[in-house]
């Protein structure tokens, strides 16, 4: 499945020795002989946000996400969640699992995972951050001949990261090729017993579904059955398992702690927060 060219391999050396410190070789931590103590190195130190954008991939909206601005109601599950996060971003490396962040759209899961990473990235520890949409579209790219990159150059950082960030687990349309290749990616950190943690917007139970359209006298035969088609994709594609498949599903019971956030979207209320005088 993973094809690579021979001048695609030379372009990525090129770019990636032209990145790699010489200092500290890419490891971001550097043994300073004198005090005999390894320390962060100065290329993580200096220009931290283009490090940041760069080298981690954190997109530029959740640049300035951390554990300090995450602000949550006490003894609520997403406070239950600021801990777990807290806690592996502190014990790492001495931690079995990483983390399955799930719950609706706009409770802070993504915030969470942006701010293991920074805090990890700090550390000196190799992370990145990788939004599972794009990755798939980048993927797709590299089949493209005239494209200068090859799946494996797409594929070597998110296999080479110490800790990974998937967000959206699940939001792609689950035909075969990305379900094989979801299983490809995700497998191989299983195998390696890389930490990743994930985000989704799915859930392991199936929510109910409300009826659309209860009044259908006006509609016709043909209308009628397309919209109950429609109704039961929708209801069998509702579920994190639905979307990724059962394999992948056991596999993330063994390398994640599930945590489920429940909350309003925090999206939705912004600009009104604001206007009040809110922060």
């Amino acid at each position: 499945m993973i094809e690579r060219s021979h001048q695609a391999v030379s372009n990525s050396s090129k770019e990636s020795d032209d990145e790699i410190c010489p200092k500290c070789f890419g490891t971001g931590t550097h043994f300073d002989r004198a005090t005999n103590r390894a320390s962060l190195c100065d290329c993580r130190r200096t220009d931290r946000r283009t490090y940041l954008l760069k080298s981690v991939r954190i997109p530029d909206r959740y640049i300035d996400c951390s554990f300090e601005n995450f602000s949550c109601e006490p003894n609520s599950s997403i406070d239950y969640a600021l801990n777990f996060a807290q806690t592996l971003a502190r014990d790492f490396p001495a931690v079995d699992r990483g983390l399955l962040f799930m719950g609706a759209v706009g409770v802070g899961k993504t915030h969470l995972a942006v701010s293991i990473l920074k805090t990890l990235s700090a550390r000196g520890f190799r992370s990145l951050f990788c939004e599972f949409g794009s990755l798939l579209k980048q993927i797709q790219n590299s089949y493209n001949p005239i494209s200068k990159t090859s799946e494996l150059s797409v594929l070597a950082p998110i296999y080479e990261a110490q800790v990974l960030v998937l967000d959206e687990l699940g939001a792609a349309i689950p035909t075969d090729w990305v379900r094989d290749t979801m299983y490809q990616i995700i497998n191989t950190r299983y195998n390696e017993r890389k930490l990743t943690i994930f985000t989704t917007n799915y859930l392991d139970t199936r929510p109910s579904i409300s009826k659309v359209g209860e009044d259908e006298s006006g509609q016709s035969g043909d209308k009628k059955q397309s919209d109950k088609k429609s109704r039961n994709l929708i209801k069998d594609l509702t579920t994190l398992e639905d979307r990724i498949g059962p394999p992948l599903r056991s596999r993330l019971h063994e390398m994640c702690t599930k945590v489920e956030m429940v909350g309003v979207d925090y999206r939705t209320h912004m600009g009104w927060d604001k206007f009040r005088g809110k922060t």
